[in-house]
């Protein structure tokens, strides 16, 4: 019989609709059946793509014993972390409180108040390896509710003062702003730096594409080569690596080695985002052809995997198939010379290492230690003899994949996640010159401001044609810095004019002008224990990093000083943060560096369909230039200058279409070449 997860539109808790556990969702039904029957609650966090989420609801959600236990003497509900970001946020920050450590699932007990008394992420069914059985959990904490309610909820009430506490003292208070920052920024993460892998750190190896941007932007204001080989390195081994899907395109969440080499297999719409983006730039900055391919499979990879009829973009891939992890991505040496026959498998073979042995669990995750020549080398081919095999085999390979029982799919449809896809998808359209990439954007703007606006305020999440949830501060922020960068790699003014109306409601909804600060839910969302205030750059940028670069990109188009206002006051208070810890304030850092600039605001004006125009637009996409922002009209149109300010009286020039490049609001006399346009933006 199925539990009320049944009328739910999220995957994750549609998986457990059928579980013997009486689930309920977040909402007025259990937190108000927990007050009225004073039972605490189970709250039960995770998401989709989770490996141990699934384990444990195996494990005890699917055990009638264990959900008995949970049923007589808890309100239990199962949250999707990815639609309810501020559950995720509050309780989370209470689970690493409580035990120093946070992961997911995450479980938390909590009084009918929703105040945390009790927490911890995965218990097995039974005592394992030093961690309490999950029936052992469950009669403890009962048993302590029952008899001894004072003292759970004055820990409870202890715990939600510390949580607000620590929300309050997220920022300092405002500084001079000191661009010293920025270097000190860079010799923190160089501090950090895997000088041999790439990356930071050791193992789990996480990708860090907003590092690697930051320090992208970094070179391009210091050009300093030790900069970029962090960066190529990095993205070389990477994309060399098993957490890049060798055959299909993107990447996987992060490697559990510090080799790039076994990933925990789930991909993410979010962590393709960034690295497509990653990419796409280091391509636009060194010109080397491979960036270039990694960054067009991962971005072929969502379009043919990842992308709704309407437009919309998926969210997760799991990392199991068939109860298995990661068995749709291994392959066996038997395997591959059936596919692609004796002659051919060999050099593939050799190129991906696979091996008899395998390197995991007896079989083989594809990847590339060696360089082309090498292996070129060692079996007597040219290497353009051995890329063609390669490249042959891959086709025959990915064919064979397609047969086998595809991961799950989480098809839910996240605005933030969106936001971050919609603009790698409208920059790569503009420096790698494709157009299919453009309409894609086109097609996924359309789709959000369609189904996931209402009363010009945005929702979280759509899937099977219902839209729901309030939006958060980074559905705002990652949306209009999408939008913002469709318009400006088409002139297309209907994606500015939105980014600006939900920059409008941003501002009313999430700024708070006497603290000073953006918090993460909206005036109108739902009372909680604690408003969440998240400020750190994680797995996705923080809605805070994304919002104070958008309003300075506002700023440098439009000169509305109520912008840019409000993003000094956040640089401000963050700066000493920032510098200390790159790692955790990486795409806030992207916002430092476009504010110390210099920026350049380029002005385009001439028929928008015309090749001249064209020819500028492209001389402004050939180089690597962060810290710019771009505008363009038709001769004479009236409304753009009075929606794009950067764009006010600009004409042709002796009839010819024209660029405008200023710096901090001073221009350069226009240029009609486009030689002569990249000597001014080269300056």
């Amino acid at each position: 019989m199925a539990n009320r997860l049944i009328n739910e539109t999220s995957p994750y808790l549609l998986q457990h609709a059928h579980n013997p556990v009486d689930w309920y969702p977040w909402g007025e039904e259990a937190l108000a059946k927990a007050k009225q029957e004073d039972k605490p609650i189970l709250l039960s966090i995770g998401y989709s793509a989770c490996h141990w989420c699934h384990v444990m609801e195996h494990e005890s959600f699917e055990n009638p014993e264990i959900a008995r236990l949970m049923n007589d003497n808890f309100v239990n509900i199962k949250v999707d972390r990815e639609e309810r970001p501020d559950l995720d946020s509050i309780y989370m920050a209470a689970v690493q409180a409580m035990t120093q450590r946070g992961g997911w699932p995450m479980t938390v007990f909590l009084t009918p108040d929703g105040a945390p008394f009790y927490c911890g992420t995965y218990f097995p069914p039974e005592d394992r390896m030093g961690m309490p059985g999950f029936p052992r959990v469950l009669i403890g904490v009962a048993k302590a509710y029952r008899e001894r309610r004072d003292e759970v909820e004055q820990s409870g009430a202890r715990l939600v003062e510390h949580l607000r506490e620590s929300a309050r003292a997220t920022a300092a208070p405002e500084e001079a702003l000191d661009p010293a920052l920025l270097h000190a920024a860079v010799q923190g993460l160089a501090s950090q730096f895997d000088s041999v892998e790439g990356g930071f750190g050791g193992a789990p190896k996480f990708p860090q594409p907003m590092a690697l941007e930051f320090l992208l932007q970094s070179y391009a204001r210091n050009p300093d080569r030790n900069i970029l080989r962090m960066v190529e390195l990095t993205l070389t081994k990477m994309a060399r690596g098993g957490m890049y899907d060798q055959l299909g395109g993107g990447f996987h969440r992060y490697s559990v080695d510090a080799h790039w080499l076994v990933p925990h297999f789930e991909k993410m719409l979010y962590d393709n985002a960034q690295l497509a983006l990653a990419y796409t730039h280091a391509f636009q900055c060194t010109g080397k052809s491979f960036y270039r391919q990694v960054a067009e499979e991962t971005l072929d990879y969502v379009l043919r995997e990842m992308t709704s009829p309407e437009g919309g973009f998926y969210s997760t891939q799991d990392a199991d198939s068939e109860g298995e992890e990661g068995k749709f991505f291994l392959w066996a040496p038997g395997e591959v010379e059936e596919v692609l026959g004796p002659e051919d498998a060999l050099p593939v073979m050799r190129y991906f290492d696979v091996t008899p042995s395998g390197n995991f669990e007896g079989k083989n995750i594809l990847h590339v230690p060696r360089d082309p020549d090498v292996v070129a080398d060692q079996l007597g081919l040219s290497v353009q003899d051995l890329e063609a095999v390669v490249a042959r085999g891959r086709r025959q390979l990915l064919a064979r994949r397609e047969q086998r029982v595809r991961p799950g799919r989480d098809d839910k449809i996240l605005t933030s996640w969106n936001g971050l896809m919609l603009r790698a998808f409208a920059e790569a359209s503009a420096v790698l010159d494709r157009a299919d990439y453009a309409n894609a954007a086109r097609r996924n703007a359309a789709f959000l401001l369609r189904e996931l606006r209402r009363d010009g305020k945005l929702l979280r999440t759509h899937k099977d044609g219902q839209s729901k949830l309030n939006g958060y501060l980074e559905d705002y922020a990652n949306l209009i810095d999408g939008l913002l960068a469709l318009y400006q790699v088409t002139f297309e003014l209907p994606w500015f004019k939105s980014a600006g109306e939900l920059a409008e409601t941003m501002l009313e909804q999430f700024w708070d002008p006497d603290e000073r600060c953006f918090y993460d839910t909206g005036r109108d969302h739902e009372e909680l224990i604690n408003r969440p205030r998240d400020t750190f750059d994680n797995a996705t940028p923080s809605g805070n990093s994304v919002a104070v670069g958008a309003l300075l990109q506002l700023w440098l188009l439009t000169g509305e000083r109520r912008y840019s206002d409000v993003a000094e006051t956040v640089l401000r208070s963050m700066q000493r943060m920032a510098a200390n810890y790159p790692l955790g304030f990486a795409r806030l850092l992207w916002a430092y560096e476009l504010y110390f600039g210099p920026a350049r605001e380029i002005a385009l004006v001439g028929p928008l369909d015309s090749p001249a125009t064209a020819s500028l637009r492209q001389a402004v996409w050939s180089r690597f230039l962060p810290n710019k922002v771009v505008a363009g009209c038709g001769p004479d149109d009236a409304e753009a200058w009075a929606a794009v300010p950067l764009l006010a009286g600009r004409e042709l020039v002796d009839g010819q279409a024209a660029a405008y490049v200023c710096r901090n609001f001073a221009c350069e006399m226009p240029v009609t070449e486009p030689a002569k346009l990249l000597e001014l933006l080269a300056a």
